[in-house]
């Protein structure tokens, strides 16, 4: 059977992988995009309880490949400020767009939205080959390219290969990339619910003595609620009634926005950070889940995947334009050492705020409001956290940097 020759072959379409696709294609590099089933079509009517805070250095790279004003059509929800507090505290941590110089902290995105808007974008792109429904079933890396078979029985001689395909990446595993993993024994239970008072375009999130609770503004008015539990409570919370969840949720927040007045049916997701030890091996890199999961307490689990996409796309692009070997170790080593350091900070980070805010041991409670006192007091201080918060702070690849 006949081979096809490509550049990149990117197993894995969902968001972070359609967005590396389009992104490789707009760099005029030949790019094929395997997926084993194309998502469905958006559905106004059906609100997606699985949301993702999009920055906006990620919503610069998803204008840039074609895809944010396709996915601005079916649904998003900006958000201008974000309010932090914990239990018992007076002072809080207030956010505002200003601080970044940008009109918005960020968007609320269903994930179906988000994975309808790239898709569409890939329909209106040439330049990306797509094979779907299909999955790898065979990949060997080789001295100049690698040869990957697919379970049409298609047989493909890409460059380099891109694993997209998940925190259970089957690619990543088969050429022998150790994890460093820890389970958080957590869950985050979901569900869409509406408020006596609005939301006001703000992301309000409070550390619970159960665990960091997010409401999250939606496009209907209503908010998306991500309370990250122990197993136990979050077993528990998921068996309550809708008038005790809701009442739980309303002492739960202070109140912010008033009486939690109704709740869809509620989602559970297990918790756990999971790190690749290395982001690339022969003919081989990693991006999004595949090299990392994080808590999602700082929403940043899905941006974090789509800088791996536009790092990727840059240092490809680079090397394209250089005649370089795509798949070459100086290349893949290029991007493992822009993207996996400041990964495993920031994973480290969110683990270690995430056990920070549920201890009341010794002085930590005390160190704790001081700590947010002084961030909230400290202008510059307060900018710098919500240039990370935005994606705009450190190495920013070209295509994640502001507009305009």
């Amino acid at each position: 059977m006949s081979e096809t020759r490509i550049d990149v072959l990117v197993a894995g379409g969902g968001v972070v992988g359609a967005a590396l696709a389009l992104a490789l294609a707009r760099a005029r590099i030949d790019v094929a995009l395997v997926e084993t089933r194309a998502p469905p079509a958006f559905d106004a009517a059906d609100v997606d309880l699985r949301v993702f805070a999009v920055s906006p250095a990620s919503a610069a790279l998803l204008s840039r490949i074609g895809a944010w004003p396709r996915i601005q059509a079916l649904r998003v929800s900006p958000y201008r400020r974000m309010r932090v507090w914990e239990r018992g505290a007076t002072d809080e941590l207030a956010f505002d767009a200003g601080l970044v110089g940008a009109a918005e902290l960020g968007h609320i995105v269903e994930d179906r939205a988000l994975r309808a808007g790239l898709w569409a974008a890939l329909d209106a792109e040439p330049g990306v080959r797509r094979a779907c429904p299909a999955r790898v079933v065979r990949c060997e890396a080789g001295a100049s390219d690698a040869r990957v078979e697919l379970d049409d029985g298609t047989r493909w001689r890409p460059r380099l290969v891109v694993a997209a395909d998940g925190a259970h990446s089957p690619l990543r595993d088969g050429a022998g990339v150790d994890l460093e993993s820890m389970p958080y024994g957590e869950r985050a239970v979901v569900a869409h619910v509406r408020t006596e008072r609005p939301h006001e375009a703000t992301a309000w999130q409070r550390f619970t003595p159960a665990g960091p609770l997010a409401f999250l503004p939606l496009a209907d008015g209503r908010v998306s609620v991500v309370w990250s539990l122990k197993d136990a409570r979050a077993t528990a919370v998921l068996a309550m009634d809708d008038d005790a969840f809701t009442a739980a949720l309303t002492a739960a927040s202070d109140a912010r926005l008033g009486r939690v007045l109704a709740t869809t049916p509620r989602a559970a997701f297990p918790l756990r950070m999971q790190l690749a030890r290395r982001y690339a091996a022969p003919r081989l890199a990693l991006v999004g889940d595949a090299a990392h999961t994080v808590h999602p307490l700082a929403g940043q689990g899905l941006n974090l995947g789509l800088l791996d996409a536009a790092a990727l796309a840059e240092v490809l692009s680079d090397a394209a334009g250089a005649r370089a070997d795509l798949g070459a170790p100086a290349v893949l080593a290029r991007y493992e050492h822009w993207r996996r350091g400041d990964v495993a900070r920031a994973a480290h980070a969110f683990g270690l705020l995430d056990g920070l805010f549920r201890s009341d041991f010794g002085p930590l409670p005390f160190l704790r409001r001081a700590g947010m006192g002084l961030v909230q007091r400290i202008g510059p201080l307060k900018r710098e956290f919500a240039l990370h918060a935005s994606g705009f702070a450190g190495r920013v690849p070209v295509l994640a940097r502001r507009l305009g």
